[in-house]
């Protein structure tokens, strides 16, 4: 199982490389976002108050994620998935998908994270703690929607489908990641934001056991 999930990132990471598109792609959305809200504010991180620094960073990364993990299976051809059908587990399918979604998605976050503190100021007054919600919102937002793209991609209208279906999930989780980041934004002791860090990763944990026991029926229809 560990050879063939293996062997399905390292293919996932090699079309990455080979065309480019979800990290090219998504590294323009994200300095071209940051941009715009630059412009919009014409202000520093010393002039715009902590929540809305903190609020636009969080929309920007759930777009990008959206946006960056929903082409997951819609972008594989029938054929090809029919190859897989005959070559691998839908169990080494999906985790090798959410892997690959994962290190995609700390990627671009961290970058994300980077472009922006540059531009609008960096106000954040424990990094560590801000670093570590930024790792869980990543590993949060591509585990569910990686599952959420599976189920989407065997509508007629994914993208639609896709957005309805991660919104009961996500909400909670993006709510519980501001508070997270809004902590460390203060400063405050990181015992507060103890149970919003288990609670994102029992989240985690109960997507992943579900993608594991729900997709190999998924895959075979």
């Amino acid at each position: 199982m560990f050879k063939e999930i293996k062997a399905l990132i390292e293919k996932e990471i090699t079309l990455e490389l080979r065309q480019k598109y979800a990290l090219n792609g998504m590294l323009l959305y994200i300095v071209s976002t940051v941009y715009v809200c630059y412009l919009s504010f014409r202000m520093k991180a010393n002039q715009i108050d902590k929540i809305t620094w903190n609020t636009l960073f969080w929309i920007i990364l759930l777009f990008t994620a959206m946006n960056a993990i929903a082409k997951s299976f819609t972008q594989e051809r029938y054929g090809r998935l029919l190859y897989y059908y005959t070559l691998a587990s839908p169990v080494g399918i999906i985790l090798s998908k959410i892997v690959y979604n994962t290190l995609l998605m700390l990627v671009l976050a961290l970058a994300g994270f980077g472009v922006y503190a540059v531009v609008m100021g960096n106000p954040v007054g424990d990094m560590p703690l801000y670093l570590a919600s930024i790792v869980l919102g990543a590993v949060g937002f591509s585990s569910t929607l990686t599952m959420i793209a599976g189920i989407a991609s065997k509508a007629e209208n994914s993208a639609t489908l896709m957005a309805v279906l991660s919104f009961p999930v996500i909400l909670p989780m993006l709510l519980m990641l501001l508070k997270i980041s809004k902590n460390a934004l203060d400063g405050l002791d990181r015992a507060s934001s103890l149970d919003e860090v288990f609670m994102l990763l029992a989240i985690d944990a109960i997507v992943l056991v579900l993608s594991v026991i729900l997709f190999p029926f998924l895959w075979r229809s």
